[in-house]
């Protein structure tokens, strides 16, 4: 009886010795992929944080703005090469002074994010080909791409569409959370409208020239009007699969079909409550509505008004915290979308600073635990690749060629 334990304790300890030497095997085979092939995130609202005197995006801002996702130190600890700013602007009053007032906004965040990059220039540089991204990889150095999210600053200037443009941007999502002048927004009312004879402007200038046209946040009507008209690839920046998370803000199936038929890419989208529904929560419900009270849904605020908004929501979602969905819960929705729409259709977009985090990626700087999993799952180095900034750049490319 003796022996008999000793021999099962032996058993036992071997296969944890075995155990523990293959997880080491694909941490190392994950670390050797992640750390090789190009990566690009598709969407970061990090230019809000350049507007707190306390953020520095040259240096690590986990200890001092702990709720900040990206600067160029965890970019590089992430190994992340590449990475869309957001140039957002929040839904306001669609009227000639609510107009103007978002083209101001746009400019200013535009404005700071070639302030910081020009004080960090041994760091990173502001790119707008796959070729000035891939030349900066080489130099050791982040490539800062540019996207604008929400039209509503174009108003209804169609010339607007060249002067961001002119300025580096190269997608423009086409709202936000409310409907504006272009097209009608997911998560909206009204959200039947679809394009508007400007929206479907707008679609053709960028289409022009050679911007991407971003579809996440709009809604399943708009979403198909842009299919219906544009003649190039079209990506959602920051996007997941409905048939996992029932959100209005995810696609469908037949969505996301769409968008590979069409030759485009769905960036997955690392936001948990567009990952996981949500656990109930009432007092942290009650506690952000309360804030969308007190601040007008983010409606018509002065610069200094929205300012105090976004501090009061980030001391609220540090006093309830949110049960945050996983890696695994992520790569679940990769699994998914890659499985409907095939590997040359996928990619990664995380939205940090704009409420992305997952436990395992929280920040920049874990990056390479979704490679980790997604190794583990059996995705290949030239796969891996593909959803890592290889789709990605490729639509860029195509969507850069003339007519």
């Amino acid at each position: 009886m003796k022996y008999s334990f000793i021999l099962l304790l032996a058993i036992f300890f071997a296969f944890l010795v075995n155990g523990n030497a293959q997880s080491e095997k694909l941490k190392k085979k994950a670390e050797k992929i992640h750390n090789s092939i190009f990566t690009v995130d598709s969407h970061t609202d990090t230019p809000m944080n350049f507007f707190d005197p306390a953020f520095h995006v040259e240096l690590d801002n986990s200890n001092t703005v702990k709720r900040s996702k990206v600067d160029f130190p965890r970019m590089k600890q992430g190994g992340l090469d590449a990475v869309f700013f957001a140039v957002f602007t929040s839904q306001g009053a669609r009227t000639e002074q609510g107009n103007a007032k978002a083209w101001t906004s746009a400019s200013a965040t535009m404005d700071s994010i070639y302030s910081n990059l020009s004080r960090t220039q041994s760091l990173a540089t502001i790119v707008t080909t796959p070729e000035e991204a891939y030349a900066a990889e080489k130099e050791g150095i982040r490539a800062v791409f540019i996207g604008v999210e929400n039209g509503y600053p174009l108003g209804n200037d169609i010339s607007k569409v060249k002067a961001l443009y002119d300025r580096g941007a190269r997608y423009i999502t086409l709202c936000h959370t409310k409907n504006n002048d272009l097209c009608s927004s997911s998560t909206d009312t009204n959200n039947l409208v679809g394009l508007t004879n400007f929206g479907r402007q707008v679609v053709k200038e960028m289409n022009s020239l050679g911007m991407m046209i971003d579809v996440s946040h709009i809604s399943d009507s708009s979403f198909y009007d842009v299919l219906r008209l544009t003649n190039k690839p079209v990506i959602a920046s920051h996007s997941c699969s409905r048939a996992i998370c029932d959100n209005k803000r995810n696609l469908t199936d037949d969505m996301i079909r769409a968008l590979a038929i069409n030759g485009g890419v769905v960036q997955m989208c690392i936001l948990s409550a567009y990952v996981k529904t949500p656990a109930p929560n009432p007092a942290r419900d009650s506690a952000f509505k309360a804030i969308r009270v007190k601040w007008r849904n983010f409606q018509d605020l002065s610069e200094t008004e929205m300012d105090s908004a976004r501090h009061d929501w980030w001391k609220t979602d540090e006093l309830y915290p949110q049960e945050l969905a996983t890696v695994s819960d992520v790569c679940d929705h990769i699994d998914h979308m890659v499985k409907i729409a095939g590997i040359e259709h996928v990619g990664i977009g995380t939205d940090f600073d704009g409420g992305g985090g997952v436990l395992g990626c929280n920040n920049v700087g874990e990056m390479g635990n979704i490679t980790l999993e997604l190794v583990k799952r059996g995705y290949s180095k030239s796969e891996l690749q593909k959803l890592w900034g290889g789709n990605l750049m490729r639509v860029l490319k195509e969507v850069e060629m003339t007519n």
